[in-house]
Protein backbone atom coordinates (compact mmCIF):
# COMPACT_ATOMS: atom_id res chain seq x y z
CA UNK A 1 0.00 0.00 0.00
CA UNK A 2 1.48 3.37 -0.82
CA UNK A 3 2.40 5.64 1.66
CA UNK A 4 0.16 8.58 1.84
CA UNK A 5 1.59 12.19 1.07
CA UNK A 6 1.25 14.18 4.35
CA UNK A 7 1.30 18.19 3.90
CA UNK A 8 4.97 18.20 5.18
CA UNK A 9 5.81 16.12 2.22
CA UNK A 10 4.40 18.53 -0.33
CA UNK A 11 7.04 20.79 -1.91
CA UNK A 12 4.08 23.16 -2.78
CA UNK A 13 3.18 23.29 0.76
CA UNK A 14 2.98 27.05 2.14
CA UNK A 15 3.99 26.23 5.48
CA UNK A 16 7.75 26.62 6.37
CA UNK A 17 9.98 23.10 6.76
CA UNK A 18 12.74 22.11 8.23
CA UNK A 19 14.31 21.84 4.74
CA UNK A 20 13.26 25.78 4.78
CA UNK A 21 16.12 26.91 6.48
CA UNK A 22 18.45 28.23 3.75
CA UNK A 23 15.99 30.48 2.94
CA UNK A 24 17.28 32.70 5.48
CA UNK A 25 19.91 33.91 3.39
CA UNK A 26 17.63 35.23 1.04
CA UNK A 27 15.63 37.47 2.79
CA UNK A 28 15.76 41.11 2.59
CA UNK A 29 16.79 43.49 4.59
CA UNK A 30 15.19 47.01 3.27
CA UNK A 31 12.27 47.97 2.66
CA UNK A 32 13.60 49.17 -0.81
CA UNK A 33 14.95 45.48 -1.46
CA UNK A 34 11.11 43.87 0.14
CA UNK A 35 9.47 42.71 -3.80
CA UNK A 36 5.39 42.82 -4.07
CA UNK A 37 3.10 44.02 -1.31
CA UNK A 38 3.49 47.74 -2.55
CA UNK A 39 0.21 48.73 -0.63
CA UNK A 40 1.55 47.92 2.44
CA UNK A 41 5.29 48.28 1.92
CA UNK A 42 4.52 52.04 1.26
CA UNK A 43 2.29 52.36 4.12
CA UNK A 44 4.58 50.83 6.92
CA UNK A 45 7.66 53.46 4.97
CA UNK A 46 5.34 56.13 6.11
CA UNK A 47 5.11 55.00 9.50
CA UNK A 48 7.99 53.97 10.15
CA UNK A 49 10.03 57.29 9.23
CA UNK A 50 7.04 59.29 11.17
CA UNK A 51 8.11 57.22 14.32
CA UNK A 52 11.34 58.00 13.48
CA UNK A 53 11.19 62.03 13.02
CA UNK A 54 9.02 61.90 17.01
CA UNK A 55 11.57 59.65 18.05
CA UNK A 56 9.26 57.23 19.37
CA UNK A 57 8.42 53.61 19.22
CA UNK A 58 6.28 52.47 16.34
CA UNK A 59 2.41 51.58 16.85
CA UNK A 60 1.99 48.25 17.26
CA UNK A 61 1.52 46.27 13.66
CA UNK A 62 -0.66 42.93 13.13
CA UNK A 63 0.45 41.33 9.56
CA UNK A 64 -1.78 38.41 8.30
CA UNK A 65 -2.11 36.44 5.44
CA UNK A 66 -1.28 33.31 4.35
CA UNK A 67 2.11 31.17 4.74
CA UNK A 68 5.03 31.38 2.88
CA UNK A 69 3.96 35.01 2.23
CA UNK A 70 6.96 37.46 3.94
CA UNK A 71 5.29 38.19 6.85
CA UNK A 72 8.34 37.16 9.21
CA UNK A 73 10.86 38.89 6.85
CA UNK A 74 8.82 42.30 6.81
CA UNK A 75 8.82 42.14 10.89
CA UNK A 76 12.37 41.62 10.60
CA UNK A 77 12.75 44.93 7.96
CA UNK A 78 10.76 47.07 10.41
CA UNK A 79 13.22 46.88 13.08
CA UNK A 80 16.02 46.91 10.47
CA UNK A 81 14.76 50.11 9.52
CA UNK A 82 13.95 51.40 12.69
CA UNK A 83 17.52 50.42 13.76
CA UNK A 84 16.28 48.59 17.05
CA UNK A 85 16.97 44.94 18.25
CA UNK A 86 14.43 42.33 16.61
CA UNK A 87 13.15 39.47 19.38
CA UNK A 88 11.44 36.89 18.08
CA UNK A 89 8.95 33.81 19.16
CA UNK A 90 5.88 32.27 18.34
CA UNK A 91 2.63 32.13 20.02
CA UNK A 92 2.69 28.65 20.88
CA UNK A 93 5.91 28.98 22.36
CA UNK A 94 4.93 31.21 25.40
CA UNK A 95 2.99 29.03 27.50
CA UNK A 96 2.84 31.03 30.67
CA UNK A 97 2.70 34.82 31.97
CA UNK A 98 6.23 34.43 33.45
CA UNK A 99 7.67 33.61 29.57
CA UNK A 100 5.69 36.60 28.14
CA UNK A 101 7.57 38.89 31.19
CA UNK A 102 10.81 37.87 30.68
CA UNK A 103 10.48 38.91 27.28
CA UNK A 104 9.30 42.49 27.59
CA UNK A 105 11.26 43.10 31.12
CA UNK A 106 14.11 42.83 29.02
CA UNK A 107 13.25 44.81 25.87
CA UNK A 108 15.13 47.97 25.42
CA UNK A 109 13.07 51.12 24.63
CA UNK A 110 11.41 51.27 20.74
CA UNK A 111 12.55 47.82 20.56
CA UNK A 112 10.62 45.42 18.34
CA UNK A 113 8.78 41.97 19.82
CA UNK A 114 7.81 39.98 16.72
CA UNK A 115 5.60 36.89 18.13
CA UNK A 116 5.05 34.51 15.09
CA UNK A 117 1.36 32.91 15.03
CA UNK A 118 0.19 34.61 17.57
CA UNK A 119 -3.59 33.32 17.32
CA UNK A 120 -2.36 30.62 19.09
CA UNK A 121 -1.31 32.64 22.15
CA UNK A 122 -2.44 31.21 25.21
CA UNK A 123 -5.87 33.18 26.75
CA UNK A 124 -3.73 33.64 29.94
CA UNK A 125 -1.03 35.10 28.48
CA UNK A 126 -2.73 37.33 25.75
CA UNK A 127 -4.65 39.21 28.95
CA UNK A 128 -0.99 40.42 30.10
CA UNK A 129 -0.35 41.47 26.69
CA UNK A 130 -3.34 44.15 27.30
CA UNK A 131 -1.42 46.65 29.57
CA UNK A 132 1.54 45.73 28.01
CA UNK A 133 0.60 47.24 24.74
CA UNK A 134 -1.74 50.08 25.71
CA UNK A 135 0.74 51.08 29.10
CA UNK A 136 3.32 49.79 28.52
CA UNK A 137 3.29 48.03 32.23
CA UNK A 138 2.68 44.25 33.57
CA UNK A 139 -0.03 43.65 36.11
CA UNK A 140 1.01 40.69 37.59
CA UNK A 141 -0.43 38.69 40.60
CA UNK A 142 1.75 37.63 43.48
CA UNK A 143 0.21 34.77 45.78
CA UNK A 144 -3.05 33.29 45.95
CA UNK A 145 -6.30 33.45 47.11
CA UNK A 146 -6.98 36.00 49.94
CA UNK A 147 -3.46 37.10 50.01
CA UNK A 148 -3.12 37.81 46.78
CA UNK A 149 -2.00 41.13 45.61
CA UNK A 150 -1.51 42.98 42.23
CA UNK A 151 1.92 44.43 41.41
CA UNK A 152 2.58 47.01 38.29
CA UNK A 153 5.63 47.01 36.29
CA UNK A 154 6.89 49.55 34.06
CA UNK A 155 8.68 48.34 30.86
CA UNK A 156 10.18 50.37 28.47
CA UNK A 157 8.24 51.59 25.40
CA UNK A 158 8.41 49.16 22.72
CA UNK A 159 6.85 47.51 18.95
CA UNK A 160 5.14 44.32 19.26
CA UNK A 161 4.64 42.96 15.40
CA UNK A 162 2.06 40.09 15.42
CA UNK A 163 1.58 37.77 12.55
CA UNK A 164 -0.99 35.59 11.92
CA UNK A 165 -2.46 33.36 9.22
CA UNK A 166 -5.80 32.67 10.94
CA UNK A 167 -6.86 36.65 11.86
CA UNK A 168 -10.17 35.68 12.63
CA UNK A 169 -9.00 33.68 15.66
CA UNK A 170 -7.16 36.73 17.45
CA UNK A 171 -9.37 37.60 20.69
CA UNK A 172 -10.93 40.76 19.30
CA UNK A 173 -9.44 43.12 22.56
CA UNK A 174 -6.20 41.70 21.01
CA UNK A 175 -6.73 42.95 18.00
CA UNK A 176 -8.20 46.31 18.76
CA UNK A 177 -4.96 47.36 20.33
CA UNK A 178 -2.92 47.08 17.02
CA UNK A 179 -2.34 50.87 15.50
CA UNK A 180 -1.84 49.25 12.20
CA UNK A 181 -2.80 46.22 10.50
CA UNK A 182 -1.79 45.07 6.83
CA UNK A 183 -2.91 42.27 5.19
CA UNK A 184 -0.62 40.52 2.88
CA UNK A 185 -1.44 39.21 -1.01
CA UNK A 186 -0.71 36.66 -3.19
CA UNK A 187 2.18 37.40 -5.27
CA UNK A 188 1.50 38.27 -8.79
CA UNK A 189 3.48 36.48 -11.39
CA UNK A 190 6.04 39.33 -12.30
CA UNK A 191 7.02 39.72 -9.09
CA UNK A 192 7.79 36.31 -8.23
CA UNK A 193 9.55 36.88 -11.49
CA UNK A 194 11.90 38.99 -9.54
CA UNK A 195 12.03 36.86 -6.86
CA UNK A 196 13.16 34.30 -8.42
CA UNK A 197 15.70 36.11 -10.75
CA UNK A 198 16.93 37.74 -6.71
CA UNK A 199 16.96 34.36 -5.31
CA UNK A 200 19.34 32.76 -8.55
CA UNK A 201 21.67 35.84 -8.09
CA UNK A 202 22.07 34.90 -4.25
CA UNK A 203 22.54 31.40 -4.92
CA UNK A 204 24.56 31.65 -7.83
CA UNK A 205 22.16 29.85 -9.92
CA UNK A 206 22.04 30.91 -13.87
CA UNK A 207 18.83 31.33 -15.17
CA UNK A 208 16.91 32.94 -18.01
CA UNK A 209 13.95 35.21 -17.98
CA UNK A 210 11.71 32.95 -19.00
CA UNK A 211 12.93 30.08 -16.90
CA UNK A 212 11.97 32.66 -14.33
CA UNK A 213 8.62 33.09 -15.86
CA UNK A 214 7.49 29.19 -16.05
CA UNK A 215 8.35 28.83 -12.24
CA UNK A 216 6.53 31.84 -11.11
CA UNK A 217 3.75 30.82 -12.96
CA UNK A 218 3.60 27.22 -10.79
CA UNK A 219 4.99 29.21 -7.31
CA UNK A 220 0.63 29.62 -6.13
CA UNK A 221 1.71 33.28 -6.05
CA UNK A 222 4.04 32.37 -3.07
CA UNK A 223 7.51 33.44 -2.48
CA UNK A 224 8.48 30.73 -0.16
CA UNK A 225 7.31 27.92 -2.90
CA UNK A 226 9.10 30.06 -5.94
CA UNK A 227 12.57 29.70 -3.92
CA UNK A 228 11.68 25.98 -3.24
CA UNK A 229 11.41 25.02 -6.61
CA UNK A 230 13.93 26.89 -7.84
CA UNK A 231 16.43 24.77 -5.76
CA UNK A 232 14.81 21.47 -7.36
CA UNK A 233 14.45 22.98 -10.89
CA UNK A 234 18.52 23.52 -10.38
CA UNK A 235 18.96 19.77 -8.90
CA UNK A 236 16.79 18.50 -12.27
CA UNK A 237 18.58 20.85 -14.72
CA UNK A 238 22.18 20.09 -13.16
CA UNK A 239 21.76 15.79 -13.19
CA UNK A 240 19.26 15.02 -15.75
CA UNK A 241 19.73 17.95 -18.36
CA UNK A 242 23.62 18.46 -17.69
CA UNK A 243 22.99 22.19 -17.85
CA UNK A 244 23.68 25.16 -15.82
CA UNK A 245 21.75 27.60 -16.94
CA UNK A 246 17.93 27.04 -15.96
CA UNK A 247 15.90 27.62 -19.50
CA UNK A 248 11.52 27.78 -19.51
CA UNK A 249 11.91 24.36 -21.43
CA UNK A 250 14.27 23.24 -18.24
CA UNK A 251 11.93 24.23 -15.70
CA UNK A 252 8.92 23.06 -17.13
CA UNK A 253 10.34 19.14 -17.78
CA UNK A 254 11.56 19.85 -14.37
CA UNK A 255 8.27 20.63 -13.00
CA UNK A 256 6.29 18.05 -14.95
CA UNK A 257 8.56 15.43 -13.36
CA UNK A 258 7.71 16.78 -9.93
CA UNK A 259 3.69 16.77 -11.09
CA UNK A 260 3.36 20.47 -11.04
CA UNK A 261 1.19 21.39 -13.41
CA UNK A 262 1.14 25.08 -15.28
CA UNK A 263 -1.04 26.50 -12.66
CA UNK A 264 1.04 25.39 -9.55
CA UNK A 265 -1.70 22.26 -8.73
CA UNK A 266 -0.01 19.06 -7.56
CA UNK A 267 -1.02 15.83 -7.38
CA UNK A 268 -3.27 16.04 -4.24
CA UNK A 269 -4.98 18.78 -5.44
CA UNK A 270 -6.17 17.25 -9.10
CA UNK A 271 -6.75 14.29 -7.07
CA UNK A 272 -9.50 16.45 -4.76
CA UNK A 273 -10.93 17.91 -7.56
CA UNK A 274 -10.89 14.12 -9.98
CA UNK A 275 -12.74 12.90 -6.82
CA UNK A 276 -15.46 14.86 -6.55
CA UNK A 277 -15.90 14.90 -10.38
CA UNK A 278 -15.63 11.34 -11.04
CA UNK A 279 -17.26 9.71 -7.81
CA UNK A 280 -20.17 12.30 -7.03
CA UNK A 281 -20.93 13.44 -10.50
CA UNK A 282 -19.92 17.28 -9.97
CA UNK A 283 -22.44 17.53 -7.19
CA UNK A 284 -22.28 19.53 -4.18
CA UNK A 285 -20.14 17.51 -1.82
CA UNK A 286 -19.96 18.19 1.84
CA UNK A 287 -16.69 18.77 3.34
CA UNK A 288 -16.62 15.54 5.67
CA UNK A 289 -17.02 13.77 2.81
CA UNK A 290 -14.35 15.04 0.77
CA UNK A 291 -12.18 14.62 3.67
CA UNK A 292 -13.20 10.69 4.31
CA UNK A 293 -13.07 10.15 -0.07
CA UNK A 294 -9.54 11.32 -0.04
CA UNK A 295 -8.57 10.17 3.06
CA UNK A 296 -7.43 13.49 4.76
CA UNK A 297 -9.08 15.84 8.37
CA UNK A 298 -11.32 17.98 7.36
CA UNK A 299 -8.56 20.52 9.10
CA UNK A 300 -6.46 19.88 5.98
CA UNK A 301 -8.77 20.17 3.25
CA UNK A 302 -10.32 23.33 4.74
CA UNK A 303 -7.21 25.06 5.29
CA UNK A 304 -5.01 23.67 2.93
CA UNK A 305 -5.98 22.30 -0.50
CA UNK A 306 -9.50 24.77 -0.60
CA UNK A 307 -8.39 28.06 -0.04
CA UNK A 308 -5.77 27.82 -3.69
CA UNK A 309 -8.55 25.86 -5.75
CA UNK A 310 -10.91 28.67 -4.40
CA UNK A 311 -8.59 31.31 -5.15
CA UNK A 312 -7.81 29.76 -8.60
CA UNK A 313 -11.91 29.38 -9.15
CA UNK A 314 -11.89 25.72 -9.60
CA UNK A 315 -13.78 25.42 -6.38
CA UNK A 316 -16.77 26.97 -5.24
CA UNK A 317 -18.02 26.91 -1.39
CA UNK A 318 -22.28 26.84 -1.91
CA UNK A 319 -24.79 26.38 1.25
CA UNK A 320 -25.23 22.61 0.24
CA UNK A 321 -21.26 21.78 0.18
CA UNK A 322 -18.12 21.71 -2.31
CA UNK A 323 -18.92 22.04 -6.06
CA UNK A 324 -16.18 22.16 -9.12
CA UNK A 325 -17.01 24.96 -11.38
CA UNK A 326 -16.55 24.68 -14.98
CA UNK A 327 -12.95 25.87 -15.19
CA UNK A 328 -11.84 23.58 -12.68
CA UNK A 329 -13.74 20.68 -14.57
CA UNK A 330 -11.80 21.71 -17.91
CA UNK A 331 -8.66 22.01 -16.11
CA UNK A 332 -9.19 18.18 -14.80
CA UNK A 333 -10.37 16.83 -18.46
CA UNK A 334 -7.30 18.95 -20.29
CA UNK A 335 -4.48 17.05 -17.89
CA UNK A 336 -5.93 13.43 -18.01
Amino acid sequence: MPRKTSEFDRIISQDEQSADSWQLSLRPRKLSEYIGQDRAKKNLSVYVKAALNRNEALDHVLLYGSPGLGKTTLAGIIANELGVNFRQTSGPAIERQGDLASLLTNLQPRDVLFIDEIHRLPRVVEEILYSAMEDFALDIIIGKGPAARSLRLDIAPFTLIGATTRAGLIAPPLRDRFGVIEHLDFYDTNSLVEIVTRAAGVLSIEIDSDGAREIAKRSRGTPRIANRLLKRVRDFAQIEENQNLITREIADRALTYLEIDEVGLDRTDRNMLQTMLEKFSGRPVGLETIAAAISESTETVEDVYEPFLIQLGFLMRTPRGRVVTEAGRNHIEGNR
